[in-house]
Parts: C-alpha cells; sequence; structure tokens
C-alpha cells in the first residue's frame, strides 16, 4: 500500500472539505428545505393553520419548488401568506403563476411586496391580477379580515419598506375587531415603527423575510444584512412586542448560494 506523505493527506483533506462547503453553499442550503413549525395558538381551539412563503425569488420552476407546493397541499393550511419579493421580473410572474397553480386553489392567500418587485419594475398589475387567479389578494397598506373555523383572523398587508411606502395607519383604517391579528411586513426593521406606532396594538404576530438568513453567516452571525434588515436576522424575536417571525426565505439574491442560512418554510399554528 503506497504511503502519503503529511502534505499529499492535508492536500486531500482540504480538497475533500472544499468540495463538501461548495456543495453545502450551492445545493443543500438552497435545494433542501428546512420546514419549521411553531404552535402559538396557546390552546386556542380550534387552531388556525398557515404557512408562510417569503423571498421566492422565483426564475425558473424546479424540483423543489413541485416538492414544496406537493408538502403544503399535504398540510392542509388554512392560509398561506406569501412575505415577498416572489419574483424579480415582470416575465417571471408566469412561473410564479405555474408554482402557485400547484398549489390547492381552496387555500386562501394573501401577499406583499418586497423590495425585489420594485427593483425589478414588477408590473404590479398584472402580479396582483395573477394572484387573484390561484385565490391569492395582494395588500398594499390594506387589511382584511376572514373568518375560518368559526374564527376571525384580521391580516394587516404593508408596502415594502425599501421600494415603496409602508404606512402601517393607513394599513389598518377600518380594521375589523378579531381575536387574531397578524401583520405582513416584508422588511423586518419596520417592526420598530410599528412599535413606537402602536404601543397598544394587539398584534399576535408579525411575519417579515427580506434577509435571507444574511445568506451567507458563520456560527449565525451575518456579516452582510440587506438593508431593511435592521437588527432583525432570522427566526423568532417574541421577547419583545410585537412579537415577530423572520423567515430565511426560499430563494437567493445576487449570488446563487446560501451557507449558514438554509432555505426555510415556516408552518404556524395559530
Amino acid at each position: 500500500m503506497p504511503k502519503f506523505s503529511r502534505r499529499i493527506f492535508i492536500k486531500r483533506v482540504s480538497l475533500a472539505i472544499t468540495a463538501l462547503l461548495v456543495i453545502d453553499a450551492f445545493w443543500f442550503e438552497k435545494y433542501i428545505i428546512d420546514w419549521n413549525y411553531f404552535d402559538i395558538s396557546k390552546g386556542t381551539e380550534p387552531k388556525i393553520k398557515t404557512i408562510q412563503i417569503s423571498d421566492l425569488h422565483i426564475e425558473k420552476l424546479k424540483s423543489f419548488h413541485i416538492s414544496i407546493a406537493e408538502k403544503i397541499n399535504a398540510l392542509k393550511p388554512d392560509l398561506i401568506f406569501i412575505t415577498g419579493d416572489a419574483v424579480n421580473t415582470t416575465e417571471d410572474i408566469e412561473i410564479l403563476y405555474s408554482f402557485l397553480k400547484l398549489i390547492d386553489k381552496t387555500i386562501l392567500k394573501y401577499a406583499i411586496l418586497g423590495n425585489w418587485e420594485y427593483w425589478g419594475k414588477v408590473d404590479v398589475a398584472q402580479l396582483k391580477t395573477m394572484y387573484a387567479k390561484t385565490n391569492c389578494e395582494l395588500l398594499i397598506n390594506e387589511n382584511r379580515t376572514v373568518t375560518l373555523k368559526n374564527r376571525q383572523i384580521s391580516i394587516i398587508g404593508l408596502d415594502d419598506l425599501i421600494g415603496g411606502t409602508p404606512n402601517y395607519n393607513i394599513a389598518k383604517t377600518h380594521l375589523e375587531t378579531s381575536n387574531t391579528n397578524i401583520v405582513l411586513s416584508h422588511c423586518p426593521q419596520y417592526r420598530d415603527t410599528i412599535a413606537k406606532l402602536d404601543e397598544d396594538a394587539q398584534i399576535d404576530l408579525i411575519l417579515s423575510g427580506h434577509t435571507h438568513g444574511g445568506q451567507i453567516a458563520f456560527l449565525g452571525y451575518a456579516p452582510v444584512t440587506p438593508v431593511g434588515s435592521g437588527r432583525y436576522l432570522k427566526g423568532w424575536y417574541n421577547n419583545i412586542e410585537p412579537k415577530m417571525y423572520v423567515s430565511k426565505g426560499i430563494g437567493t439574491s445576487l449570488y446563487p448560494i446560501r451557507f449558514g442560512a438554509r432555505a426555510e418554510m415556516v408552518e404556524i399554528d395559530l
């Protein structure tokens, strides 16, 4: 058996580690979706099952998108929230439509805009029309109240902080009284504005995205986060009011890699 020098051994180990890191960054963390489940119902019955889809940045319908749709249909959620950056260009709207058509149309869906819909000069009217075909309503500083399982759920959808003009006060105009209030805000930084504008707000949850968990992070630290992230990166911020969950999202922007920030889908029981 041939003998390997220390130098050759170290070189081969380094190459193996590099290969694993490349596979992780360009494939595993992008396409092997982390499904995270949380129950914040506090014993309320019946529970309302929600799914958050954030930062799809969809440009091509891929097998992992199909798998996501199949799992959503299997989970049978009551509500789906699409929290911005679903598409980067107007041309991507048809691809998004192909994805959403795979999801049970009877599931009620609400969407908001992200910064990329603005940066890509996406035709918002066309996007809104497409969403409507899939039983999804695009909310831009608006609110809706729905009754599900004899429970009233209010959804406040805000415009994007970076590309648009979010206005919480306008968004909650004529908000109906309900037991559960959910705010959709693409950029988590706007959570601080909401807290100042409405200190006594009975908001049960803010759902945000935008950060991609940093997209490239090391041991939970992201050296760079996009403008609009504020002091937030990923996951729960439930030691403050209003409580917020920041999804790492599905897609990528600028660079087609993820490291230390695995793509995720979020399932929350209310």
